[in-house]
């Protein structure tokens, strides 16, 4: 396989086959992440990506199931070329049983209707969409390049299209001014989306990026410590209404593993954050990261 730069993927798709049909972010602006920084944005060769789906057949002694799409924004690619793309790998990978990609909000927001049903009809199964907070505070503060509307209708016309949906939000991203409203416009946005996967992370300051400087000139005020995060996740806890939705908060970044599904599982999730702030069980410092 030929892979240009550090290439990034959902935990989810640790066993999946990852074919870079972009090259880094097509936005790449966001003040908290410092991934794709050392790559310049653009659409790869379709014929190189088709290489890589022969290369890989030829490489892997067992039967490929899941195909990735990265980098940072696939859909962006245009309809037909996401098409055909698809089209290839059910022919070249003939075992391949799910499809995925990232997709920002304006990405899905650009592609019609017809063309999200078409792709989801095609083999597109499940798009990551990185929502980070769904405060429009926070979401200008930290540059995401889209409000929380704009997030929602994305979602809904996943839903709409038949495409299951991977939200994630960041927890701490709103900084210690903003924990409430931060917790309670994400659980808007989740609330009103009911996507079929849900996730949190939780923030950690990376050098080298434009929250890191804010921080260092005083200009950003993290929470501090789990207590803190906890504070804030159980508020975004209570405001949650999304029955069916599967939430995960086990990311190394996270202060402790959470899993279950809303709405039934919430007073468990509760449960443990209370807990873990009880018995201050928390993974050190030294352990969480990206």
């Amino acid at each position: 396989m030929r892979y240009e730069g550090i290439v990034y993927r959902p935990p989810s798709e640790a066993r999946s086959l990852i074919l870079q049909l972009t090259i880094g972010c097509a936005r790449n602006e966001c003040t908290f992440c410092n991934m794709y920084k050392d790559k310049k944005f653009r659409i790869r060769n379709l014929d190189e990506v088709v290489e890589d789906m022969i290369m890989a057949k030829k490489y892997y002694m067992f039967d490929i199931e899941r195909v990735f799409l990265a980098d940072g924004d696939a859909l962006i690619v245009k309809t037909r070329d996401l098409l055909y793309i698809i089209d290839k790998i059910h022919e070249i990978l003939p075992t391949v049983n799910r499809i995925t990609a990232y997709g920002a909000p304006k990405d899905v927001l650009a592609k019609t209707p017809e063309e999200l049903e078409t792709l989801q009809k095609a083999g597109l199964d499940m798009v990551y969409m990185g929502a980070e907070s769904g405060s429009d505070k926070v979401l200008k503060a930290v540059k995401k390049n889209a409000t929380q509307a704009e997030i929602i209708a994305a979602g809904q016309k996943l839903k709409a299209a038949g495409l299951k949906s991977s939200i994630t939000l960041i927890s701490g991203l709103g900084g210690i001014e903003n924990l409430e409203e931060h917790a309670v416009e994400s659980a808007k946005v989740i609330s009103a989306i009911k996507p079929e996967y849900a996730s949190l992370l939780t923030l950690l300051i990376e050098p080298g990026t434009p929250l890191h400087e804010q921080w260092k000139a005083g200009e950003f005020h993290p929470l501090e410590g789990p207590d803190a995060i906890f504070k804030e996740m159980t508020l975004f806890l209570q405001n949650i209404d999304s029955e069916g939705t599967v939430f995960r908060a086990n990311h190394a970044s996270n202060y402790i593993p959470l899993a279950g599904t809303f709405n039934k599982d919430i007073p468990m999730l509760l449960a443990q954050i209370d807990q873990a702030v009880k018995n201050r069980t928390f993974r050190p410092d030294t352990f969480r990261q990206l």
